[in-house]
């Protein structure tokens, strides 16, 4: 069994070098930490199956290819993987919200009457996008404040849009709000013993 994990853990290493990538982007193409790229390429454990097909993909190749032992001069032909910014990504869809929301804002003003609660609701919109891009790519603590704004940023918006009403009790919603975020962030599974 030891043979076994250190034939997959070299063919890893292999193709993982070939393709030029970190052990942290191989782990962010699988959704695993950098701990366990490591973990599997010191042969201390094994991908599962799922994982080994996911990795297949990733460098073109076959499961049996990873699984199989190479002689040591075998070249490795992968395909090479494309790794995008995240920051960069996130960046222009920002930007894109931001310039509809100043298009929007100059053709009310230019019949007339400008809506300038166009560029307050733009903030609860630019937060739920960078929620999407941070849960699919990102860090998941960030999320908590990402919540946290999108929830007073839609009271916000709610109280500036009926100011005339004055209904600043709105607000008072915002603190069990902000509360049951805060304490689902710190909701953590039990173990089974």
């Amino acid at each position: 069994m030891d043979n076994f994990k250190k034939i997959v853990a070299e063919n890893i290493i292999r193709l993982r070098t070939a393709s030029g990538l970190t052990q942290a982007q191989l782990g962010e193409k699988l959704n695993y930490s950098d701990k366990s790229i490591s973990k599997w390429e010191r042969a201390d454990a094994l991908p599962d199956a799922f994982v080994l097909k996911q990795m297949a993909e990733v460098f073109g190749v076959s499961v049996d290819y990873i699984l199989a032992e190479h002689a040591p001069d075998e070249k490795v032909k992968v395909q090479k993987v494309r790794t995008y910014s995240r920051s960069v990504i996130s960046s222009i869809a920002l930007i894109g919200i931001w310039t509809l929301a100043v298009l929007a804002f100059v053709i009310s003003w230019l019949y007339g009457t400008p809506i300038w609660l166009i560029f307050v609701y733009t903030v609860p919109v630019s937060l739920v996008v960078l929620l999407v891009l941070n849960s699919i790519w990102g860090i998941g603590k960030l999320n908590m404040y990402i919540i946290s704004g999108i929830v007073w940023g839609v009271i916000t918006c709610i109280y500036l849009t009926f100011m005339r009403a004055n209904w600043w009790q709105l607000f008072i919603i915002g603190v069990p709000a902000q509360i049951i975020i805060i304490l689902s962030f710190y909701i953590k599974k039990n173990r089974k013993k």
